[in-house]
């Protein structure tokens, strides 16, 4: 089980990034979760499988059509959040 903590800065509020990364992590099997951020960036947590984890990487390092990511941020970590899905948090 691999878990990665991601924090993408950008144009990557109003974009549909959430949406957009929701949708891509529950396609790759994923569970975790994912927010805007006061500041402008967007934070996500992914737990899986690490290589489905290092695809969900890929697209965040892009984002959707309408976003611009400027850099992105991550974290492997060890251990484990009991989650059953991929969430949008508010």
């Amino acid at each position: 089980m691999a878990r990665l903590h991601v924090w993408v800065e950008g144009v990557v509020q109003g974009v549909f990034f959430r949406e957009s990364t929701r949708q891509v992590a529950q396609g790759l099997g994923l569970t975790g979760w994912v927010k805007n951020l006061p500041d402008g960036r967007v934070e996500a947590l992914f737990q899986g499988d690490r290589e489905h984890c290092e695809k969900a990487l890929e697209f965040v390092r892009a984002g959707p059509p309408s976003a611009r990511v400027a850099s992105v941020e991550e974290k492997w970590q060890d251990g484990e959040e009991p989650l059953s899905d991929f969430t949008i948090r508010f």
